[in-house]
């Protein structure tokens, strides 16, 4: 008795499925998508210079080094490091007590040699008078003469002695070659100094970025061609420079180049440099920066497929040969077609 009930509500939850089936549904239409619209670009493979990062070192042209060139003790130092300084200017002062008292013996040994020429001379003027009264013979007039050329003679060997000795004594002096900066100045007064010894060094020329490349590399670098600066190295708006010179010479497998930076200070002379060097060239996807959009950290482009319809595909990107594009690494390939993102 109690299972009629139930029969009851199941028979009529069957009519009721089959007559809606038989009723016929009616399905909703289908969404058509709208096609993406903007700025399209088909990617293309495009050839490219190969950067490669080296390093290189400030420096300038030319270093000129301010050397004792008698020894002795340095009495004097004049500049330090940093100070400007112009060609000729008396850098340090180096004292030898032996010159000194040779100067003083030869500038003595003048003074006798000139008085003794004056004797001379004063006698064969006055032989010369009487030889022409007829007192003294010729012989003695030409005695004096010769006495007299050989006191001359020797007047002027110890004057050309003394001049040379005062000479010596003055090169004490220690002078700058070029005007330039001063980057070292590290001897203190009262050292003793040899001959040939660099007391100063002095920057000499334009400052200049100074790389070494490995000799692989050497058939690619070429005077004019353009190198990439790491801003953080270098501060200011300077982000390339020009490869000047190209060293013949390979030393420990090395190449040395010398680039060009305008507005480069010699007062960073020895800091070091990240640069890139062109090397070759590859093939690669570049594509202008306004086709990417960053959110939280990731790049993303607008792909569009056959049917028109765009998505985000994340890529992964590199600096491109010049500013305003990138490189593509992965994420799309040649052939796709992208959108750039609305403003």
């Amino acid at each position: 008795m109690r299972l009629q009930p139930i029969i009851g509500a199941g028979i009529a939850l069957g009519l009721g499925l089959a007559l809606s089936a038989c009723g016929g549904k009616t399905e909703a239409p289908p969404v058509v998508a709208a096609a993406a619209t903007g700025e399209r670009l088909t990617l293309q493979p495009a050839v490219i210079p190969d950067w490669k990062p080296v390093a290189a070192v400030v420096t300038t042209r030319r270093m000129g080094e301010a050397r004792a060139r008698i020894g002795g003790t340095l009495m004097r130092l004049n500049v330090r490091e940093g100070d400007q300084v112009r060609e000729g200017q008396v850098l340090a002062l180096v004292a030898d007590q032996r010159l000194n008292l040779e100067s003083r013996g030869y500038a003595a040994q003048a003074a006798a040699a000139q008085a003794e020429a004056v004797r001379a001379q004063a006698d064969y003027a006055r032989v010369k008078t009487l030889y022409e009264k007829g007192i003294y013979a010729k012989a003695r007039l030409d005695q004096a003469e010769a006495s007299n050329k050989a006191a001359l003679g020797s007047f002027e060997a110890a004057r050309a002695q003394a001049a040379a000795s005062a000479e010596l004594n003055a090169q004490g002096a220690i002078l700058a070659p070029a005007s330039g900066r001063v980057l070292k100045a590290d001897v203190p007064a009262g050292a003793v100094v040899s001959p040939g010894q660099t007391v100063v060094t002095v920057t000499a020329g334009e400052p200049l970025l100074r790389l070494e490349a490995p000799e692989a590399q050497a058939r690619t670098l070429h005077v004019g061609d353009r190198v990439r600066l790491d801003g953080r190295d270098l501060p200011g708006p300077t982000a390339e420079g020009v490869i000047v010179q190209v060293y013949p010479a390979i030393t420990a497998g090395r190449v040395t180049a010398d680039i060009a930076v305008p507005g480069l200070a010699a007062d960073r002379v020895g800091q070091s440099v990240r640069v890139m060097v062109k090397v070759g060239e590859r093939s690669a996807i570049v594509i202008p920066s306004r086709f990417v959009a960053n959110r939280y950290g990731i790049d993303y482009v607008r792909v569009l497929d056959r049917q028109g319809h765009a998505s985000d595909v994340a890529v992964q990107l590199a600096p491109g040969p010049d500013a305003g594009r990138v490189e593509v690494l992965s994420g799309v390939g040649g052939g796709d077609v992208i959108l750039a993102p609305k403003g």
